[in-house]
């Protein structure tokens, strides 16, 4: 069988008295991509903020390509490994795009000038915006500042990129361009872990599906399975509220 890029076992987060993530197991194969739905609060965004070090677990184990994440400089090796793209785009606003994206291979990765910026007009070019290189976060539109943080979390060339609700801060005009983006990623092989509220994509792009309610991993299963067929009722009653 083939070996797991990512695994938890019995994954507990608290924050305070709030149990956020209740005994989570999961495991995502290498080139799979793994839509998680659910409701506002379900734990859905804590589970990937686990999986590269943002947020502690205080029960369980973490597994990101054979290594135990554990430590300080687990940590750093992991995020060498796993890019991650937040709601909001977090890019340095008195950067250039190009340096914003040139920023981590150098000094994480200790990269020279001239390679990194190499590295970052392919991706950039890949994402559609080598255009807009020299030119400030704030001078671009809620897409294509998207699209530029995607690009930064490629230039480190990770193995797996995990994305968090990446289009709920956009226009609706601008939701495509950036969805096209991640299903190109997803037909060139990336493992994936995304937090989303477009069924559409998750249909068409997602291996599998994850529900997840109350801290808890409520069904997983294809997107057919999941969309036209759901087996727990709570999946069947989230689904008739949103589709």
């Amino acid at each position: 069988m083939e070996s797991a890029i990512i695994k938890m076992d019995n994954v507990h987060k608290w924050y305070g008295k709030l149990h956020v993530l209740r005994g989570i197991n999961l495991e995502v194969k290498h080139g799979e991509v793994v839509v998680l739905i659910g409701p506002s609060g379900s734990g859905k965004s804590t589970l990937l903020r686990t999986l590269n070090g943002l947020e502690e677990i205080q029960e369980g184990r973490i597994q990101i390509n054979g290594v135990e994440l554990e430590g300080q400089k687990s940590l750093v090796e992991l995020r060498r490994e796993v890019g991650f793209v937040f709601q909001s785009f977090n890019l340095y606003p008195h950067m250039t795009i190009l340096k914003n994206v040139t920023l981590a291979p150098r000094t994480v990765r200790g990269m020279g000038k001239q390679e990194a910026e190499d590295i970052a007009m392919h991706y950039l070019d890949r994402v559609g915006i080598k255009d807009q290189a020299l030119k400030r976060p704030g001078t671009l539109s809620g897409g294509q500042q998207q699209r530029a943080a995607i690009a930064r979390a490629l230039a480190m060339n990770p193995k797996i990129m995990l994305f968090d609700e990446p289009t709920s801060a956009l226009d609706p005009e601008m939701i495509g361009e950036v969805l096209q983006v991640m299903t190109d990623l997803a037909e060139g092989g990336m493992t994936m872990l995304v937090v989303s509220h477009e069924m559409g994509f998750t249909r068409q792009v997602s291996d599998r599906v994850i529900f997840m309610d109350g801290g808890v991993i409520v069904e997983d299963g294809s997107p057919e399975q999941i969309f036209e067929n759901p087996k727990e009722e709570r999946t069947k009653k989230f689904l008739r509220q949103i589709l």
